[in-house]
């Protein structure tokens, strides 16, 4: 815009050097689009001539006599329009009239250049039209004032419209400015969002076991910047929009000016009688130019206000698409390092069945009860925990009754527990163990003992599930939610269901359902093919997701179960208890999945009749109890011998324990002894049928896995 000139600085140039100086100032004033009717149009033009004085008459009649196409021309020139040109055979042979400038045209001969004045030359009669019915006679200058005045407050009202839209161009501006302000706000936010992408992707590094949730944190964050970014994109499309919208509006503004320029140069034509009178009028109209030059720099300003906006906003752009691909490439790495971190879980999980195999699938730990206050003197016993072993010595009289002999019984486990091993320290040597139950191996692990030689308080603990004194299930059941929640983060999803049930009497009782129920339900175990596991009929099996409500199964079961006083323990269990947790893992990214079961089992006291006095109800339940655990025997005899026969199913116990005895699972087993004096052949016993489930090998477990 700085190159061209503006229509209205040309017409408001210098004119010719023949016209005079108040001429030119005439020129600037607008010319209005309607033209104002005269007052008596309706009289004739004979009358009309009888008003002008006598030398205009006389010039009238000269003109009247002129040629017709001439006085066309002539009165064309007064009137304002354009005739159409006469026809080749009509057009004189002398005097052609040559092209002249446009000022010249519109604005007519000067004085100097014609002796007569145009507006006293004679016109034909004119169709009627605004043109000619807006003429007035010369002399009457009276009413040429009154149609200046009314032509400037029709330009004063063009102005102040020009104002108004002016004015809403610079507010459209302004809320621009105000867009772009948000724009860069918003960008500035997403360099921030960026800049903790870039923080928790180091983050990420250093702790590689958190990994996949940042990730997902990282591809959220991801798709918010698109969103933002597309949103950015629509806001600039819109943005642009609004400038076209200005630009077209600046156009509107031109052409305004243009008009009025060119009603300007109409006004040059009659602005020669009326000098003295609109000396004030034509001082308005400079200032109302002023003010229009005014806004023609203010809409060059808002151009190159567009044009910083629009350069702007494509270095925002280009920022944007930068820190998405930076975005995308912390994404590639971020899969890079999930797959690292599974391929490194399972060499974890085959190292950690090795070293599980190297200690061997079924595992014997001795564990040694404190003494009870009020008990007598404890039997002599020596435990060497760097051999892993326990001696029982106990001096005897010899076969002649004379002598006193000091006999010594050495029994080596895979572990062997002093008095005062604390609850944490036997779950640490059984937690990987655990593990493996989630890596797709069943595990198996009982405790087997004399009444009162402390098997519940081992696998269970005291009534108060919390603190240091928790038994062995609940530990495990805490683990196994532990390390589930951390593989949830590398895409494993686990499903778990818990049962409870006794076996008293060779009975089956499921301990989850409340003993005030009518109904009693008949429990058979069962394969439904030889590939699935052994289940019970009708015993609840119920979902759970949480440590907590494992924890308030427990609390039912114990509450549940059968218990009696007997000689040797004031709260003898009269059944076995099993508790079992099925585990079903699934890794949908990598098409993995595993399942396996987790039993954990309180067997019944041992004990003898002669000891325990039993009779009647006891009785019965005292000889159910040694035949299942003389059973259990049997099977570890024949696993020890490799029998092609394994008797499970001469007892419901193992039977139902089958899938955790046999070859494919890892088996742990728990001697409980009592220190006192009066329980020592009765762990010798315990020791010695310890020592025959050590020596057995079941071959090597493989996983549950699909």
């Amino acid at each position: 815009m700085d190159e061209e000139r503006s229509p209205l600085r040309q017409l408001n140039e210098k004119p010719a050097c023949h016209e005079p100086a108040e001429k030119s100032a005439l020129s600037r004033l607008p010319v209005p689009s309607v033209k104002r009717p005269l007052p008596g149009k309706e009289q004739s033009a004979g009358q009309n001539s009888l008003r002008q004085p006598a030398k205009k008459r006389l010039l009238d009649q000269s003109d009247d006599k002129a040629p017709p196409n001439k006085r066309k021309m002539v009165s064309a020139s007064v009137v304002g329009f354009k005739p159409r040109p006469p026809v080749m055979s009509q057009r004189p042979a002398v005097n052609p009239v040559y092209k002249t400038s446009a000022a010249t045209v519109a604005g007519g001969p000067s004085r100097g250049a014609m002796k007569k004045p145009v507006a006293a030359t004679s016109k034909p009669a004119a169709p009627s039209g605004v043109g000619a019915a807006s003429r007035r006679p010369g002399w009457d200058l009276k009413g040429k004032m009154s149609d200046m005045q009314m032509k400037v407050s029709s330009y004063q009202e063009q102005v102040q419209n020009t104002k108004t839209q002016n004015r809403e161009l610079r507010e459209e501006a302004e809320r621009a400015r105000r867009e772009l302000e948000s724009l860069r706000e918003e960008h500035s936010a997403l360099l921030n969002k960026m800049s903790d992408v870039q923080s928790k992707v180091t983050s990420y590094q250093e702790q590689i076991q958190t990994i996949s949730q940042e990730n997902q944190g990282l591809r959220e964050r991801g798709d918010r910047a698109q969103r933002e970014l597309e949103g950015l994109t629509l806001e600039h499309s819109a943005l642009l929009n609004k400038m076209s919208d200005v630009q077209c509006k600046v156009t509107s503004y031109r052409e305004q000016i243009q008009t009025i320029s060119q009603e300007n140069q109409g006004l040059r034509e009659r602005g020669d009688r009326a000098q003295r009178e609109l000396e004030g009028l034509t001082l308005e109209h400079s200032a109302l130019l002023n003010k229009m030059r005014a806004y023609e720099m203010e809409n060059q300003e808002l151009s190159s206000l567009k044009r910083t906006l629009e350069m702007d906003l494509s270095r925002e752009r280009a920022l944007s698409a930068q820190r998405l691909q930076e975005v995308r490439e912390l994404t590639q790495s971020n899969a890079e390092q999930t797959d690292k971190l599974h391929q490194g879980e399972m060499e974890r999980r085959a190292l950690h069945n090795t070293l599980l195999e190297l200690k061997g699938n079924i595992r014997v730990f001795c564990r040694v009860r404190p003494l009870l206050d009020g008990g007598q003197q404890q039997s002599s016993f020596e435990i060497q925990p760097q051999d892993k072993t326990i001696v029982l010595v106990k001096t005897e009289e010899s076969h002649i009754g004379k002598e006193k002999e000091l006999h010594k019984y050495p029994f080596k486990f895979d572990h062997v527990f002093p008095p005062q091993c604390s609850q944490q320290q036997v779950f640490s040597e059984i937690s990987l163990l655990v593990q493996s139950a989630l890596d797709g191996y069943n595990v198996c692990s009982f405790a087997y003992g004399q009444t009162g030689s402390g098997k519940t308080y081992t696998m269970e603990g005291p009534d108060v599930l919390a603190g240091e004194e928790m038994g062995m299930i609940p530990r495990a059941v805490q683990q196994i939610f532990q390390a589930a929640c951390k593989l949830r983060e590398q895409g494993w999803e686990y499903q778990f269901t818990a049962s409870f049930l006794e076996i008293y009497n060779e009975t089956i009782r499921d301990l989850l359902v409340s003993n005030k129920t009518p109904k009693k339900m008949d429990y058979e175990i069962k394969r439904a093919s030889p590939t699935a596991d052994i289940r019970v009929t009708n015993l609840k099996y119920i979902p759970v997701s949480s440590e907590e409500e494992v924890l308030v199964l427990i609390k039912l079961a114990k509450q549940n179960r059968s218990t009696a006083r007997t000689q040797v323990n004031d709260v003898s269990s009269r059944s076995h208890s099993v508790f079992q947790l099925r585990i079903e893992g699934k890794n949908a990214a990598r098409d993995v999945s595993c399942n396996s079961i987790l039993s954990l089992v309180d067997l019944a006291g041992s004990e003898r009749v002669q000891k325990s006095q039993s009779t009647g109800d006891r009785l019965k339940e005292m000889k159910s109890i040694n035949a299942s655990l003389t059973n259990l025997g049997l099977v570890f005899s024949a696993l020890a011998s490799k029998d092609g026969f394994v008797p499970y199913r001469n007892c419901k116990l193992t039977y139902l324990l089958q899938d955790c005895l046999g070859g494919n699972s890892k088996t742990l087993m728990f001697v409980n002894i009592s220190p006192e004096i009066e329980s020592f052949s009765e762990s010798l016993n315990s020791l010695r049928f310890a020592s025959k489930v050590n020596e057995c090998v079941i071959g090597t477990a493989t996983a549950n896995r699909k």
